[in-house]
């Protein structure tokens, strides 16, 4: 089975830590008693159940949940999970559905699954003690919130040293356009780091939505280190590519269905992106740097560089040129020369232009 996407975290929110449901799940696991339980009712639910006996208006807690658990028979209960519908259940699921499991109780939660749609809860009762939800072709075991937590931990760790990284990948881009001296390498190393920092930013937002309302420090910490990434690496895309489109897909939207191990390989990537060879030296046409200046309209930003056509020539233009292009004027062509000035000190000691 695959592992849970997007479209499972909502799932995934319905089990976390202090819902009704994982309080059942963990009740059920101290006791020891194993569950199959399937949260939604009606017809298509009907027809895999057999036995049991129906329940008129129990609502769901966790401690009833328990008790009934203790029968041999599975339990059903509403899509909302506040009221138990069926106990003591015999579930009887397609045959035919291909399962991985071994267990019986959880190859039939896994066949559940299929055929109903709907959430199943499978909790083991022998060996080792653990709950899994098996839902659209998903499964997730219901780890501990200590467990979670050291695991969130670990993997802001990871992204905290993957942005320094990619911090000092924009610092030795932006040194090298100064100098001028920029390659197809140095544009796919800073786009590469991105997408890494991306990537693991959402692996902390699975580990979030676990933890339920215990991750929300984790969710700021992770917001805060990928804060501004893909706003920057789209900038970089739109700096180096060949033709400038508006209707281009975003570049970290071009790279997700790379496997991640894969984004190491530069030279892949910059053919995927439509790029010349990793020697090739290219020519920003400026719109990172610009992104930097402090309150500059977009009509003024796109001004200059359809003036300009490149950053070398804009990081060179005097007041005066500056001032020609519509929109500029006096006053912000000075604040221009001046932020230009300060990103000639960043390259290799070049002379600030008068």
């Amino acid at each position: 089975m695959k592992t849970p996407g997007p479209d499972a975290y909502e799932i995934l929110r319905r089990f976390a830590p202090g819902t009704p449901l994982r309080d059942a799940a963990e009740l059920i696991l101290r006791q020891g008693s194993g569950a199959l339980i399937i949260i939604g009712s009606g017809p298509v639910i009907d027809a895999v159940c057999s036995g049991g006996f129906f329940l008129d208006g129990a609502q769901f807690s966790a401690p009833r949940m328990a008790e009934l658990a203790k029968m041999d028979g599975g339990t059903v209960v509403d899509d909302d999970a506040k009221f138990i519908v069926r106990a003591n259940v015999h579930f009887i699921p397609d045959p035919g559905i291909s399962t991985q499991e071994t267990g019986t109780r959880f190859r039939t939660a896994e066949r559940l699954a299929v055929q109903t749609g709907r959430p199943i809860l499978a909790v083991s009762e022998e060996g080792r003690r653990f709950a899994m939800v098996y839902h659209d072709g998903s499964k997730f075991e219901l780890r501990a919130p200590t467990v979670l937590q050291a695991e969130a931990n670990q993997t802001l760790n990871s992204l905290e040293r993957l942005r320094r990284r990619l911090d000092e990948a924009e610092l030795r881009l932006t040194h090298s356009e100064v100098d001028d001296i920029v390659t197809v390498r140095d544009v796919v190393k800073l786009i590469q780091r991105s997408a890494l920092v991306v990537r693991l930013s959402a692996d902390v937002e699975r580990t979030v939505i676990e933890l339920g309302g215990e991750g929300k420090l984790v969710a700021i910490q992770s917001a805060d280190l990928a804060e501004g990434v893909e706003e920057m690496t789209q900038l970089v895309s739109d700096d180096y590519a060949k033709r400038r489109s508006r209707n281009r897909r975003p570049v970290l939207e071009r790279l997700a269905g790379i496997p991640t191990e894969e984004l190491y390989d530069a030279a892949g990537i910059a053919s995927a992106l439509g790029m010349d060879t990793l020697d090739t030296v290219v020519r920003s046409r400026g719109l990172r740097i610009l992104a930097g200046v402090p309150r500059l309209p977009e009509a003024v930003k796109e001004s200059l560089i359809d003036h300009f056509r490149d950053f070398h020539k804009l990081l060179h233009a005097s007041v005066s040129d500056l001032d020609k292009v519509e929109g500029v004027g006096r006053a912000r062509a000075r604040q221009l020369r001046t932020y230009f000035d300060r990103l000639h000190e960043m390259g290799s000691g070049l002379e600030p232009t008068d």
